[in-house]
């Protein structure tokens, strides 16, 4: 079975993540690393613009957002506009679909999946929704997924909401999408809940549908125990 090494960041600023994961990138396509998993927040909170963003989709002028404290960022990963923020629990992995089917629609279907798998152990029954991407609860959205994928090497991938500001998401339409809501953990369970204790049910189930194994790489502060 390959190795999956797992990565948590803390919280970071967006560009530095992004900095990160084109070195990753770089350094998993010459076969230097193997498949990686990076799981962070982000702080301070951002909202990103992907390739398929419509202006209008940003209710705030930018620079409105700026005086809240909330960065506006464009970026490359695929999909519309998106929040994040603290108490998101974003993933990032760095993978080589050629050892993984290579097949990118499969690959956002196994993102799904996982979020789907690790929500379970929270007594969570979420699912797809045919026509959108992402991870649901009902009509709400629980996890927002956006990709890029470079001779076969993936980056950017999950955002889950585990406690955030749901009151940020009021700033965007989010994904695009007009007519549905958005949810946390915390607000399905009614009772708090931390990053450190999404994390373990997350890695174990990202490895699960990948089939890899997950060890605890180099990083700043070391997550739940595996």
């Amino acid at each position: 079975m390959s190795v999956l090494h797992v990565r948590w960041l803390g919280s970071i600023d967006y560009a530095a993540a992004w900095e990160l994961q084109r070195e990753l990138v770089r350094q998993r396509r010459e076969g230097a690393i193997p498949d990686t998993l990076l799981l962070l927040e982000h702080r301070p909170p951002v909202i990103t613009l992907g390739r398929a963003s419509h202006a209008e989709h940003l209710l705030v002028p930018p620079e409105k957002l700026l005086h809240m404290g909330i960065q506006v960022v464009e970026t490359d990963r695929g999909g519309d506009v998106t929040y994040h923020g603290p108490g998101q629990l974003v993933g990032y992995p760095i993978m080589d679909l050629r050892e993984h089917g290579r097949d990118v629609h499969l690959y956002l279907r196994r993102l799904e999946e996982a979020i789907i798998v690790a929500l379970r152990h929270f007594g969570i029954e979420a699912h797809r929704k045919p026509g959108f991407t992402g991870v649901w609860v009902g009509d709400e959205k629980i996890a927002a997924m956006g990709i890029k994928v470079s001779h076969w090497v993936t980056m950017h991938g999950f955002a889950l909401n585990v406690h955030p500001n749901l009151s940020h998401f009021g700033l965007i339409v989010p994904c695009g999408i007009h007519d549905k809501g958005v949810t946390s953990i915390q607000s399905l369970l009614e009772q708090g809940v931390t990053l450190e204790a999404v994390m373990p049910p997350v890695i174990h189930a990202f490895a699960q549908v990948f089939n890899l194994q997950p060890v605890a790489a180099l990083a700043p502060a070391s997550p739940a125990p595996l």
